[in-house]
């Protein structure tokens, strides 16, 4: 594509992103679609706050844009400010007319299990035919979520999109990977984000609980790099993508915190919490920590040990330049904010 993708196809004058225009969200009702429908509520991600925010949400305020939302299950109280719909990706009939008059389309909705035929159906065909629906409007802007994921079991260490080729070894991981391709064609914005936390996150610290009790103790010096974002940050970010004064070229860019986070400090930082049992005093080699892992039987495997033990860091700093978007304090700082999210919910620490 040349980077303007659809731009320009469709919108009216004065309808623009940025002017109240109508943003089309698919995934709302889900842990990083929910805090995107948070920010854009709240004025479309300007600012940096936290991922609770301390906006009303109303729709008559200056700057907030009309939000249409697709959703299999309606809320039971739903917003009033949003438009529901009611639909499936995987279901293009569901789709028709979802993109008509909307300056913005931002497609979160994913399948992020193991069955590679929910894969297909979500990741590729849904996404293929909510593009179809973005191109048919003539929507000037699309933000597709991706996965940094993709990347597969690496290490990698500071690497810029594509640096390496992808190598993605999951049913989810690899369906998203060719999903990505229909959000290419139509010139979409793809955000690649690595390990997402904060409000709603209920596969991270309950993995990373479980890790530590199996392997109690430093892994290997404890010095991997992560790319990890709070969900509100993220948040923020895809709203200001869809409603800010000046579009980012389409491509795909990595989504995480421009600063990576060491695994003791965020492990330290959890312990600290009281979301994690604190580590052992010693430090185990890369080895020891897998004989570890291999002697106490648990749901983690070893590549996504691996995930979290040794580096997985993507340079990410370009698209919050672009977008104009601070990116806030860091997903350790904003650990905080969630705590109390985490204490109620069933992956909770004691």
């Amino acid at each position: 594509m040349n980077g303007e993708g659809i731009a320009g196809r469709g919108a009216t004058s004065g309808e623009g992103p940025g002017s109240g225009g109508t943003v089309v969200i698919t995934g709302a009702t889900g842990f990083i679609g929910g805090a995107v429908l948070g920010a854009l509520l709240r004025g479309g991600g300007t600012g940096d706050g936290g991922a609770d925010g301390d906006g009303d949400g109303g729709s008559d305020r200056s700057g907030v844009p009309r939000v249409r939302a697709l959703a299999r299950r309606i809320p039971a109280e739903p917003r009033d400010a949003v438009e529901w719909v009611r639909g499936d990706v995987s279901d293009p009939a569901s789709l028709r007319g979802l993109c008509e008059g909307a300056t913005a389309v931002l497609h979160l909705a994913s399948y992020v299990g193991s069955d590679e035929a929910l894969g297909e159906a979500v990741n590729v065909a849904g996404t293929r035919a909510v593009m179809a629906e973005a191109a048919r409007a003539g929507v000037p802007r699309v933000v597709h979520l991706s996965t940094a994921a993709v990347y597969g079991t690496g290490p990698h260490r500071g690497i810029t999109v594509d640096e390496v080729p992808p190598e993605p070894v999951s049913a989810a991981s690899r369906t998203r990977l060719a999903g990505e391709r229909y959000a290419r064609e139509v010139g979409a914005v793809v955000l690649r984000p690595g390990i997402v936390t904060g409000p709603g996150d209920r596969w991270v610290v309950t993995g990373l609980r479980e890790l530590v009790e199996r392997v109690p103790a430093t892994w290997d010096g404890g010095g991997a790099l992560l790319s990890v974002v709070d969900v509100g940050d993220l948040g923020r970010l895809v709203a200001r993508l869809a409603t800010g004064p000046r579009p980012v070229p389409s491509g795909v860019y990595h989504a995480s915190h421009p600063e990576p986070v060491r695994i003791a400090d965020l492990l330290g930082e959890l312990a600290a919490l009281g979301l994690l049992p604190p580590v052992r005093v010693e430090d185990w080699s890369y080895a020891a920590c897998l004989e570890a892992l291999r002697s106490t039987p648990g749901r983690a495997s070893e590549r996504q040990f691996a995930l979290v033990a040794r580096d997985h860091w993507y340079r990410s700093e370009e698209i919050w330049r672009l977008a104009d978007c601070p990116p806030g304090p860091g997903p350790l700082a904003r650990l905080a904010e969630a705590l109390g999210w985490y204490r109620r919910s069933s992956g909770a620490a004691g």
